[in-house]
């Protein structure tokens, strides 16, 4: 781990705990700062401020006092996910306090180089496939950020010869300043969490933030069938590598309907690949890329796409059972993740949808619709989408409670050959912790009606 002059003896101030809050206070105060945290969360609820303080740092929590900014504080490392109309965010901007996120820290102190991944969709899949790409070739990569592992942990104990493959959100990049990934990709981008950015311009703009310091030695990985990120990838330093699905290019990674090449030359034949979906095309591209700008072997590429069925809770297999066969699609959190998972199947899908409500359109969805033949529907958002399925003519519509009774009537309503999905479209917010408990909870449902019945 690097020294970190910049903090040593200063007063900083971080906002919010959680696992990254956590992470960053407690290396911010083994490099020898002043850590004062603040969060929400009562103190006799907080564990992780309660361990803080037994290491001797200074916690205020249950309440977010207004004159805490006047007391000197020379950086503010905040959570990701607390926005930036947040008024204790709002000040330290105006008072000139520089403001973070924990992964500007992680890459101020990380002996190891970073391969940086974001887009709207993809990618979790795109890291992980990267990861295993590199780990069977020995390249020593590490796995850290969004998907579940604090970037500035990792970074804490990465050496020069390890690389850090490292999913990133939008509300993460936006707290950067000068993070440099040797290896920028963004698998796409779409409309998202404007009720977080704002405006679609500041939300692009906090994704582009990925090679805003990238220089002629490094790399730009990106989608090219997206005009406007092609738009966006042309005013940036780095080596620009494009990935298309429109047919075969020359000088860069692309695919048509058979084949995936690399620089004009055969990689693999598309039906050896397990992972499906249009949509994962895309992630497979963008990860093959890197892992041979990163020295991987084609031999590698090939093995790991043909045996790798994707990441738990995106288009996860679980099972085939009397013909059918079950996905778990918990991480389609929105409209646009759930109509990318409609166009991965041809159709006889029965969709178990619905969640919290922030009454996001529906809209994108009705081109699909015309592939689901029934729609098991919970949560807030229950009845809007049972509305809107009926209206694109979806012949059955049935409303539950809980996520066995949706399986029930999702086996009672499908036959052999058919698919059934969960893809929600929606937060999970409203019946479950995260989307991972909604995804383990559909998979007990599944595991459950299908034993009972054998």
């Amino acid at each position: 781990m690097r020294d970190l002059a910049q903090v040593h003896q200063k007063k900083v101030l971080v906002l919010g705990l959680a696992k990254s809050g956590f992470t960053a206070a407690r290396l911010l105060h083994k490099l020898g700062a002043f850590v004062t945290v603040n969060d929400a969360k009562p103190f006799e609820e907080n564990p992780e401020a309660q361990e803080l303080l037994n290491l001797g740092v200074t916690v205020i929590c249950g309440r977010h006092p207004e004159d805490l900014l006047e007391e000197g504080f020379e950086l503010l490392v905040k959570n990701p996910g607390i926005p930036y109309s947040n008024p204790m965010i709002q000040a330290a901007q105006e008072k000139g306090i520089p403001v973070w996120t924990e992964i500007e820290l992680a890459y101020k102190i990380s002996e190891a180089p970073f391969i940086g991944i974001t887009g709207s969709n993809g990618k979790t899949t795109t890291t992980t496939l990267l990861f295993h790409m590199l780990n069977q070739d020995e390249k020593k990569p590490l796995i850290a950020g969004n998907i579940g592992t604090v970037a500035s942990g990792v970074a804490e104990h990465a050496e020069s010869d390890n690389v850090i493959v490292t999913e990133l959100s939008s509300f993460q990049l936006k707290g950067t300043e000068t993070f440099r990934p040797r290896i920028a990709i963004i698998t796409n981008l779409y409309e998202a969490h404007l009720d977080y950015h704002g405006t679609i311009e500041d939300y692009e703009a906090s994704k582009m933030k990925l090679t805003q310091n990238q220089t002629v030695e490094d790399y730009f990985i990106y989608n090219a069938d997206q005009p406007h990120l092609a738009a966006y990838a042309q005013k940036c330093k780095a080596q620009l590598i494009p990935f298309t699905l429109k047919g075969k290019t020359e000088d860069s990674i692309s695919a048509d309907d058979e084949y995936i090449y690399w620089q004009g030359e055969k990689l693999i034949d598309r039906s050896k690949i397990m992972l499906g979906g249009q949509h994962n095309l895309e992630n497979i591209l963008a990860a093959a890329a890197a892992a041979l700008l990163w020295g991987g072997t084609e031999e590698t590429i090939i093995r790991v796409l043909s045996s790798f069925t994707g990441v738990k809770h995106r288009s996860q297999f679980v099972v085939n059972w009397k013909g059918r066969k079950f996905y778990n699609d918990s991480k389609a959190t929105n409209a646009l993740a759930t109509k990318s998972a409609l166009e991965a199947f041809p159709g006889n899908i029965v969709l178990l949808a619905g969640g919290l409500e922030r009454n996001h359109s529906l809209e994108e969805l009705r081109p699909y619709m015309n592939r689901v033949k029934a729609l098991v529907t919970f949560g807030e958002t229950s009845d809007r989408f049972g509305d809107f399925a009926a209206d694109c003519g979806v012949g059955e519509v049935e409303k539950v409670s809980d996520m066995l009774s949706a399986v029930e009537k999702a086996v009672s309503h499908s036959s052999d050959g058919d698919t059934i999905l969960l893809s929600p479209a929606c937060a999970s917010w409203d019946q479950y912790e995260n989307f991972e408990i909604r995804g383990d909870a559909f998979i007990e449902a599944v595991r459950k009606v299908t034993e009972a019945d054998e």
